[in-house]
């Protein structure tokens, strides 16, 4: 099979422990890039959390952003296509975690933002701190998540994060599930996204190569965890890193190695530079 596009996962996938992107596989992608295949970013991140890789590797794809809520374009600064939640949904969503005392955070417009600042919040603003100004997302606390989603023009997702090994989530969530226009996905093992119900990486992405006239027969994509399953399956060649656990993997026609080894670059050489 001959592939025309790379679609890749950030974290887990793409960046290793350190969040960074082996320089290996940046050279098999820079090899893939030479030989015409196209390069798109599928993650959970937020737009501004994803551009540092997506600008290191000098893409011109937009990037697929929190789960397939929207694909953003950097150049025109604008989201292309997006299915965002509605303010009167995002009320809904706060009056379960003042309920249930889930912190967490609001992805809006351009910005991530939270309330309390806790060990995950100091954690992301000191990834933050060590970019260059030029690719540094926004993370910034607000005095409340009901006056943001009165204000915000979009509203990507809520990211809810679970604190401790002894926290449960298991409530919470049955009443997300309870809600038929919203969802949630497991993002890392103490995150969960919440969006619209229609929204997930392999629709947007099969909606996006659509466009370009790419059969998902011409796809790779690489991911690691249970948001990444949708994109896994609708590729041509679904690869699960691994670090995934065993339900992601069964949905995938290759396991790779590691996020921390040299997998990525190895598996595209076996599938992909050597067509």
């Amino acid at each position: 099979m001959a592939y025309r596009l790379i679609a890749l996962d950030l974290d887990g996938t793409l960046l290793d422990s350190h969040a960074q992107i082996r320089p290996e596989t940046i050279r098999a992608l820079q090899q893939a890039r030479q030989q015409g295949i196209e390069i798109i970013v599928v993650t959970g991140r937020h737009h501004i959390a994803a551009y540092p890789y997506h600008h290191q590797l000098q893409l011109s794809t937009p990037a697929i952003c929190c789960n397939g809520t929207y694909a953003y374009d950097y150049h025109a600064r604008s989201a292309v296509a997006a299915n965002p939640l509605s303010k009167t949904q995002m009320l809904r969503i706060l009056e379960k975690i003042r309920a249930h005392h889930i912190q967490g955070l609001v992805y809006v417009d351009d910005a991530m933002c939270y309330e309390v600042a806790d060990a995950n919040i100091a954690r992301m603003r000191a990834w933050a701190d060590s970019l260059p100004a030029h690719v540094r997302p926004t993370i910034k606390q607000v005095a409340s998540f009901e006056q943001l989603a009165g204000e915000a023009k979009s509203i990507w997702k809520f990211l809810a994060i679970k604190q401790d090994e002894t926290a449960s989530l298991d409530a919470f969530l049955a009443e997300i599930e309870a809600e038929p226009d919203l969802s949630y996905e497991w993002s890392g093992a103490t995150r969960i996204d919440i969006t619209q119900s229609e929204n997930s990486k392999g629709a947007r992405l099969a909606e996006w190569i659509a466009t370009r006239g790419i059969d998902p027969s011409e796809v790779i994509a690489f991911g690691d965890h249970r948001n990444d399953m949708s994109m896994l399956r609708m590729a041509g060649l679904g690869v699960a890193m691994g670090n995934s656990d065993e339900v992601v993997q069964s949905c995938a026609q290759w396991v790779a190695g590691t996020h921390d080894t040299d997998a990525i670059a190895e598996t595209l050489r076996r599938f992909v530079l050597s067509q």
